[in-house]
């Protein structure tokens, strides 16, 4: 197998959780973001209702698989 297949299957997370905490801006929403594209379903930690609830909104927007 080569090519985008190849990556996809080595690098997939699907099936897997993961927990971010400070999951609600920058790094953590980025991480949040790229484990959410590989498959993952994540879970946000972070102190601010508001800005969790706004990144899980996102998330979800995308299509993405993510609770709080």
């Amino acid at each position: 197998m080569t090519g985008a297949g190849f990556l996809e299957d080595l690098f997939s997370l699907a099936g897997r959780v993961a927990v971010v905490t400070g999951g609600s801006s920058g790094i953590g929403a980025g991480m949040s973001s790229a484990l959410a594209r590989a498959g993952a379903r994540v879970v946000l930690v972070a102190r601010d209702p508001s800005r969790l609830g706004a990144a899980v909104s996102g998330l979800r927007a995308d299509g993405r698989r993510t609770s709080w």
